[in-house]
C-alpha cells in the first residue's frame, strides 16, 4: 500500500478531488491504512479505529473536497482521524462514568431534619447576600441562576455585551463568596 504512494511521484503532484471516484481510490490507497493505525494508536479498538478511518475517508467525499497533492489529503485526513479518535474516546468516558454512576448510585435519599434545616440556612444566607450585592450584579446573577438563562440572552435582555454578562456574573460570584463565605453554605451530596 506504501509502495504505491512512492511508486507515483509524478501522481502525488496533481490536485486530488475526494469526490471524484477515480481520485478517491488513489486518496484510499494511500492513507488507510495510515489513518486506521493513527486511529487504532488513539482508541486500542480494531472496530472503531476502521470504522473512524472510514468515516474521515467518506467526510473527504461527502464534502468533495480537492487537495493540491496526496500529501495535503494526508494531513487533512489524519487531523480528521486524531480528532475523531480523541472525540471518541471522550464520549466512551462519559458513557462509562454515566452507566457507572446510575448502577452504583444509592437511589434512595431520605434526608433528616437536620439536612432540611441546613439548605433551609444556605437559602436564607444565600438570598441575603444577594441583597448585598450592586443592582447591576443582582440582576446577572438572577437571570443566570434563577431564570437559567445562558450569557447571550442574558446580555440581550439587560441591553449588555456577552463579554460584560460573563465579568458581571464573575463579579456577583466573587462577592458573594466575601460575603457568605466559603464555608458557611450548606451544599448536599
Amino acid at each position: 500500500m506504501f509502495n504505491n504512494i512512492t511508486g507515483n511521484q509524478q501522481e502525488s503532484n496533481e490536485a486530488l478531488c475526494a469526490g471524484n471516484p477515480v481520485d478517491f481510490k488513489k486518496i484510499y490507497d494511500a492513507t488507510m491504512q495510515m489513518l486506521f493505525k493513527v486511529s487504532y494508536r488513539i482508541v486500542n479498538d480494531e472496530e472503531a479505529a476502521e470504522d473512524l478511518a472510514h468515516d474521515s475517508l467518506i467526510k473527504a467525499n461527502e464534502k468533495n473536497l480537492t487537495f493540491p497533492t496526496i500529501n495535503d489529503a494526508k494531513y487533512w485526513l489524519i487531523r480528521v482521524v486524531k480528532n475523531a479518535s480523541i472525540n471518541y474516546i471522550k464520549r466512551k468516558e462519559r458513557e462509562r462514568k454515566a452507566y457507572e454512576k446510575v448502577l452504583y448510585e444509592d437511589h434512595r435519599k431520605t434526608e433528616t431534619g437536620e439536612v432540611d434545616l441546613l439548605k433551609a440556612e444556605s437559602i436564607s444566607k444565600a438570598r441575603e447576600a444577594l441583597k448585598k450585592l450592586p443592582e447591576n450584579l443582582q440582576d446577572v446573577l438572577m437571570l443566570r441562576e434563577y431564570a437559567d438563562l445562558n450569557y447571550k440572552e442574558i446580555g440581550r435582555i439587560l441591553g449588555i455585551t456577552e463579554g460584560n454578562v460573563k465579568v458581571r456574573i464573575f463579579r456577583a460570584r466573587e462577592q458573594l463568596v466575601k460575603i457568605i463565605g466559603e464555608d458557611n453554605v450548606f451544599l448536599p451530596e
